[in-house]
């Protein structure tokens, strides 16, 4: 690819719950770490991008704020706004911004607190509609979402438990583990766990935290002037939202990795058996199933067994969230999206230390937003990362 656009750093705070910081105070951690790591001057960063908070609530200044506690002076600048696919759409953005000439060194900052301080109020047609029929909070539903699954496909419970078993595993060789959930986890446990709202469990559900994270990104020409050799290249980038939105009835597990999935195939010369690492976004392990089998890696139906009879380990030829993903890390709000980002570049660096993923040259991250009515997840994006 000429004059590929590259992430040439990375940075995140340990995942914390109920710390007491803002998101502009865990912002600035991960932002002088990724100026630590990467070496760069400030004053080379002429662009920026930062995720929404949960607990910046409605502030419609945010970016502008962030940036001006970050004491940047920049030529573009930028607010990701879809839920959990903020982070992947910020480096997006950022991506388009490199590459149309609006700036030449690019830093997206995903920060939140809602475990410190909640102030969200949704609004829209949420309180007319959805409130009235208790699907008040996620769990809700995401409890339908796989209720309606299951009632088509069948139980996937031991599935489910198999994810969440072995990314517990791997959440306890990150150091940035919330504390919490620095506990290893059984079959039985999850089993055991109790229903949340049916047949949603326990251990089926993120728990909010505070944490922050943060990547940079050039040109390759601009890094070859700068002399980074170490960088990982974005290959494809793809999102959708509101699904098949003009269709009365739909099977309401679909959603827009349908469409997401085949164009960064498309657009990165890949296929399914060619992807060597997944760091798919997981809110709820429904979710991880669902993009299993919207991403092309089995078909419609077949996520149970697909991930019963796959080794998703470090060693494996598919790792899958290798640093423990939301489940067992803990989800610091709307920057969780920049978890499976940061740890996906991390092992394309080789820095993973000893959950390094042993044979991967490439990686698939996705994200996913927002709660539609009756329907499936409202925001769906995906980007392909190559050595």
């Amino acid at each position: 690819m000429a004059d590929a656009t590259l992430v040439v750093g990375y940075a995140e705070t340990p995942v914390t719950f109920a710390s007491g910081r803002t998101a502009y105070d865990l912002g600035g951690e991960a932002y002088a770490q990724l100026l630590q790591r990467t070496g760069i001057d400030q004053e080379r960063i002429d662009g920026f991008c930062a995720t929404a908070a949960l607990s910046e609530g409605s502030n419609p200044f945010h970016a502008a704020y962030m940036s001006e506690m970050l004491g940047l002076e920049v030529n573009w600048l930028n607010i990701a706004s879809i839920g959990g696919a903020s982070f992947l759409q910020g480096v997006g953005s950022a991506m388009q911004a490199l590459q149309t000439g609006q700036c030449e060194v690019a830093v997206v900052v995903g920060a939140d607190a809602p475990s410190t301080d909640n102030l969200t109020r949704y609004r829209g047609y949420r309180d007319e509609f959805q409130v009235p029929t208790g699907l008040v909070r996620p769990p809700g539903a995401f409890a339908l979402l796989q209720s309606a699954y299951t009632a088509n496909h069948g139980k996937p419970d031991d599935a489910l438990a198999k994810l969440v078993v072995e990314q517990r595993s791997r959440a306890l060789k990150n150091p940035h583990t919330v504390e919490k959930l620095r506990k290893p986890l059984t079959l039985d446990d999850y089993h055991q766990s109790r229903i949340i709202a049916p047949p949603l469990r326990l251990l089926d559900s993120v728990m909010f935290c505070d944490g922050a994270n943060a990547v940079m990104l050039m040109q390759e020409r601009t890094a070859s002037r700068l002399g980074i050799s170490q960088a990982v290249r974005i290959a494809a980038y793809a999102e959708r939202s509101n699904h098949g939105i003009a269709q009365a009835i739909q099977p309401m597990w679909h959603s827009g990795f349908d469409y997401v999935g085949q164009r960064v195939m498309q657009q990165s010369g890949l296929s399914p058996d060619r992807i060597e690492m997944l760091q798919l976004y997981d809110d709820f392990t429904i979710a991880l199933l669902l993009q299993l089998e919207q991403l092309g890696f089995c078909g419609e139906g077949q996520g149970r067994s697909f991930v019963l009879s796959t080794d998703f380990s470090s060693q494996s030829g598919l790792p899958l969230n290798t640093g423990g993903g939301q489940l067992s890390v803990g989800q610091p709000g709307l920057a969780s999206g920049g978890l499976t980002m940061v740890e996906a570049v991390r092992q394309l660096l080789d820095d993973a230390g000893d959950r390094q993923a042993k044979h991967a040259n490439n990686c698939l991250v996705t994200g996913i937003g927002g709660i539609a009515y009756a329907r499936n997840w409202i925001m769906s994006n995906a980007m392909v990362l190559t050595r």
